[in-house]
């Protein structure tokens, strides 16, 4: 079952990052299309005005015709009045067409946002009410994260100087990918930050002891061998989701808006939660003067799900960065011991 959650995830994680991507590509097509429409909507604009001024030219000349075989005008004044519709609906439609054509360039040049085009003043030939340019606002972006650093675990009350585990020897590493939202529209203080994350937790037992199980109990028992290497692994995935504060630059002209935390404070503070997918114990050591290495795998009883809280604190892409799992390590009746980590964490844009 954990060896099918871990592939599910894995084919999830990359399904996700392929959208993102796919999406930031849309994004630019979409304005390039919209551009495209507008001037297409523009061009059909001017056809419409040429149609209608004929329409009504041909209304003109038909009533004149009337008029001049009931004898209620002269061919002299019937040549004449057409000759004055002409003229006044050719001069209607170079007017008009001069007007749109004035109109779009002016909007080319000054209008960022083209949300509304209004043409003409109180006589107004056209209102235009379409999406024709947006600013380019990228609100979520995504970026890999990668951190490590020193693990250990500790019942309530145990201080590090009373651990199981050695200090230096055990250590975590997360692997993940995480997409960052501005929360708010025209400022960038707070973003939320969530993603997918495989965290690899270390711990290695002092006093050459190596973990056992025994039906529902695992407890640390000294190995009959000296031990060139005990370490005990959990492999977990995980979603995070943070909270992050912070300053930021903003950028902003006539077609682009983006914030940047580059170099800049910042504050991240929130959990995780997910499963345990799996766990292993290394050995490594001499029997009768042959090395011998194994990798044993087994439950050991540890808790299937993983929640906990994490925050991080730093300058641009590396932040100091601690997480602490609030579920014990393994279930009951066995020692309530809660794995923590310290280290370092960098957001690779």
């Amino acid at each position: 079952m954990k060896t099918l959650t871990f592939y599910v995830a894995l084919l999830v994680f990359s399904f996700a990052h392929q959208q993102v991507s796919a999406q930031e590509v849309a994004s630019v097509e979409t304005e390039i299309s919209s551009d495209e429409k507008a001037r297409e909507f523009f061009e059909k604009q001017k056809a419409e005005i040429i149609e209608k001024e004929k329409t009504k030219l041909k209304y003109q000349i038909e009533r004149i015709n009337g008029e001049l075989e009931r004898g209620e005008i002269t061919k002299d004044e019937a040549e004449k009045q057409k000759k004055e519709y002409a003229e006044k609906h050719a001069k209607n439609i170079e007017n008009k067409i001069a007007i749109l054509e004035n109109e779009m360039e002016l909007r080319d040049r000054n209008d960022s946002s083209g949300n509304y085009i209004a043409i003409g003043g109180k006589g107004k030939v056209l209102d235009i009410n379409i999406n024709t340019k947006k600013k380019y606002d990228k609100r979520t972006t995504s970026d890999l994260v990668v951190a490590a650093g020193f693990n250990n675990a500790l019942e309530e009350g145990q201080s590090l100087n009373d651990s199981d585990f050695k200090l230096g020897g055990s250590r975590f590493f997360e692997l993940g990918w995480a997409w960052k939202t501005r929360v708010f529209k025209e400022t960038n203080w707070l973003r939320l930050r969530y993603g997918l994350s495989f965290q690899f937790n270390g711990l290695k037992p002092t006093d050459n002891r190596i973990f056992v199980e025994d039906g529902d109990e695992t407890y640390l028992e000294e190995f009959a061998l000296d031990l060139d290497k005990s370490k005990f692994r959990m492999d977990n995935l995980v979603v995070p989701v943070h909270f992050e504060i912070g300053p930021s630059t903003k950028t902003e002209t006539e077609d682009r808006l983006h914030f940047s935390t580059y170099k800049m404070l910042k504050i991240g503070f929130g959990g995780y939660a997910g499963f345990n997918i799996g766990e292993r114990q290394k050995l490594k050591y001499k029997d009768d003067g042959d090395k011998v290495k194994e990798k044993l795998k087994n439950n050991y009883n540890t808790n299937d799900l993983v929640y906990g809280l994490s925050a991080y604190l730093g300058w641009g892409g590396a932040t100091l960065y601690g997480k602490y799992d609030l579920n014990p390590i393994f279930q009951d009746p066995n020692k309530e011991l809660h794995n923590f980590s310290l280290g370092l964490r960098f957001d690779v844009d």
